[in-house]
């Protein structure tokens, strides 16, 4: 499964996609916590103060909001599935 990463989420982790390996019946979240097992770095860019996916940041299912309708990060995904994270973006 590829993670895209994008913005200075790329700089954390030398690079702008991970793959990680997940088990038959995974979610985002353990296809997340497959990231940052892999890539500890980005903990800190993506997680609050309590370990939970931090507001600021947008996370993408095959160029979906899962948290917008949908199961969050209890949303079922497979190895084809296009998973991304953005950080907050700011502009003029």
């Amino acid at each position: 499964m590829e993670w895209k990463l994008f913005a200075h989420l790329r700089d954390a982790v030398d690079g702008q996609s991970v793959s990680v390996d997940v088990e038959g019946d995974a979610t985002v979240e353990t296809a997340l916590d497959a990231l940052l097992s892999a890539r500890p770095a980005l903990a800190d860019e993506v997680l609050d103060e309590d370990d939970e996916l931090a507001d600021h940041v947008r996370l993408l299912v095959d160029g979906e909001d899962p948290f917008a309708g949908g199961d969050g990060l209890a949303t079922p995904v497979d190895s084809d599935t296009e998973l991304a994270l953005f950080p907050p973006v700011s502009g003029g």
